[in-house]
């Protein structure tokens, strides 16, 4: 956690603090915090903010039950500037949308790509719909999930040697597909991999 002596507030004692996703690195909303509502948010593990409209302190959350476990806080080079990262399922913004960034330009940026399929690939698996999904015939099948990836694993090493780049990326994208199918067939998802490559580093 950020320690509050740290962090340089504003003439009216606050700091904007941008809150993400831990998992996926997604932006999900921007609210401003006091130093009693870091400290509140660093007693409890749950996001804490200052409410300007309201002039209160706001535990996010506290009616809505949309709460954000804090997993790690950083700030800024000038110490004017917090980053929240957070664990949370429920949507983070009140209009019921994952994110409050969610007009404007809204073309997938390349770090959206994971988040997105592992959530297109959750809704297959609720439907269960495995005449008309390919992707949800995968998640009932692991073998055939498992030769999928096996197969295209093979297609992209051939396409590096043999055909374009174009070709390699999109093999490489059928790969990354296969292969988060798999994992979500056992309930494992790609930053679960991303946290053992991350082990690795230390």
């Amino acid at each position: 956690m950020v320690d509050p002596d740290d962090i340089r507030f504003d003439s009216n004692g606050l700091v904007p603090c941008a809150v993400q996703d831990w998992r996926t690195g997604e932006l999900l909303t921007l609210a401003y915090m006091s130093r009693e509502s870091l400290e509140r948010t660093n007693e409890s593990g749950e996001t804490w903010f200052y409410s300007r409209s309201r002039d209160e302190l706001w535990h996010k959350g506290a009616t809505s039950g949309n709460t954000q476990t804090v997993r790690g806080m950083r700030y800024d080079c000038d110490a004017d500037a917090l980053v929240a990262l957070v664990e949370t399922a429920r949507p983070a913004c009140h209009t019921g949308e994952r994110s409050c960034f969610y007009r404007g330009d809204m073309e997938p940026a390349p770090h959206e790509a994971v988040p997105t399929l592992e959530r297109t690939v959750a809704e297959r698996r609720a439907a269960s719909d495995t005449e008309s999904s390919y992707t949800a015939r995968l998640l009932t099948d692991l073998t055939l999930a498992g030769e999928k990836v096996r197969e295209e694993a093979e297609e992209v090493t051939r396409a590096v040697s043999e055909e374009s780049d174009e070709r390699v990326r999109e093999e490489a994208a059928d790969v990354l597909y296969h292969l988060d199918v798999l994992l979500a067939a056992r309930g494992i998802s790609m930053a679960d991999a991303f946290e053992v490559l991350n082990a690795r580093r230390r």
